[in-house]
């Protein structure tokens, strides 16, 4: 299963690669239950699925807000997009459905893939026009749908680009470009009319995002930041309080750590 991560807002800050910068926040509450993933929202709030399928929305102090009960209609949800806190994009892989969500997690659209013939697709995400990023992979291209559930845009077959096409699990819309990313083969850039910027090979990362020209990752024992557009590199050692996470998000004020005992927040000291 893979979340769809945003709100990885300024890394470390990074003024310096420096391992304290993760280090020196400190454990402020720890989320019991039997969480099986989560993502948070640029305002803080946390969205936590469970094992039978349950969506809860969480407020930034962990309170319970919302919750989407309607859990089996369409199997496991496979991905959530919380880019835009007002709609959430809820994706079920088998069915391939798409479910909008408001911020009270009712209902607002369906969108089903089926009707476009994509009938395999493992990413999506939202667009910078709060349409849908699609990457159809029998067809091997990258497309734009509509809330309509209309086919706005669509990229050139991608094994006429690639001597090997992409075959990404991450789809990520940020300042202007479309970001792919395929653990085999790294990222690959696009700009809103499908044309191929730039490909970097940073593969074997998790957790994959990008804030601004910052593309953002970490394997079982670093984290990196690549800055786009030049050789630059970061990494930084992950604390070892972290280590046996399964999932890690870093905010400008906070770090969620995912573990087996549950969801684990730390806070930047004021």
């Amino acid at each position: 299963m893979k979340f769809f991560y945003i709100a990885i807002l300024g890394w470390f800050s990074f003024q310096t690669a420096s391992a304290q910068q993760a280090s020196d926040f400190v454990l402020s509450k720890t989320i019991q239950g039997d969480i099986t993933d989560f993502t948070a929202d640029n305002l803080g709030n946390i969205y936590v699925l469970s094992n039978d399928n349950q969506l809860k929305k969480l407020s930034p102090n962990g309170d319970s807000l919302a919750v989407f009960n309607d859990v089996r209609r369409y199997g496991k949800i496979w991905s959530i997009d919380a880019t835009n806190p007002l709609k959430l994009l809820v994706y079920y892989r088998e069915f391939t459905m798409i479910i909008e969500l408001d911020r009270f997690l009712n209902i607002i659209n369906t969108i089903d893939l089926r009707k476009l013939d994509i009938l395999q697709a493992k990413a999506v995400g939202l667009a910078y026009d709060n349409n849908v990023w699609v990457f159809d992979e029998l067809d091997a291209k990258l497309k734009r749908i509509g809330d309509d559930g209309s086919l706005i845009d669509q990229t050139t077959d991608f094994r006429q680009l690639f001597d090997s096409a992409p075959d990404p699990s991450v789809i990520r819309d940020q300042g202007g470009l479309v970001y792919l990313y395929d653990p085999s083969k790294g990222v690959y850039a696009f700009d809103h009319y499908g044309g191929l910027k730039t490909h970097i090979a940073l593969p074997g990362w998790i957790d994959f995002n990008v804030i601004d020209k910052s593309l953002l990752g970490r394997d079982s024992q670093q984290f990196y930041k690549y800055q786009l557009g030049t050789l630059d590199m970061q990494q930084s050692p992950i604390p070892p309080a972290y280590r046996d996470a399964s999932r890690i998000r870093i905010t400008t004020t906070a770090i969620y750590v995912l573990k087996k005992t549950g969801l684990e927040i730390y806070m930047r000291p004021s």
